[in-house]
């Protein structure tokens, strides 16, 4: 098995960042406990309106197991309004076939 990566392109309009990124805040840690959970990254848009927000699993199949969890639920339980977007999301899953680079962990700023 591979790790996967899930991207969720998501079009955020103008006036509804902060709004955005604090609903990511308030939810932070529903899904750290999941087996097969890596980590999650919220990035905004230095430029264009997409926010992109990925997540890092061992597996596809542990992907898909969080989908049908309680904690999905709970975190998707309290819909934005429709307004916030600008458009569709997009979703993406891939594998990864190489990686490399360094940490930057505190040691390796």
């Amino acid at each position: 098995m591979s790790m996967v990566v899930v991207t969720n392109r998501i079009p955020v309009a103008k006036g509804h960042e902060a709004d955005f990124e604090e609903r990511f805040r308030n939810r932070a840690g529903l899904i750290d406990k999941e087996p097969g959970f890596i980590r999650n990254e919220i990035l905004r848009p230095i430029k264009g309106d997409y926010y992109l927000v990925k997540t890092y699993w061992r597996s596809q199949t542990d992907f898909e197991r969080w989908t049908t969890s309680d904690s999905f639920r709970q975190a998707h339980a309290n819909r934005p309004p429709a307004d916030m977007f600008a458009g569709s999301n997009v979703l993406e899953i891939h594998t990864v076939v190489q990686e490399s680079g360094v940490s930057l962990s505190p040691e390796n700023p």
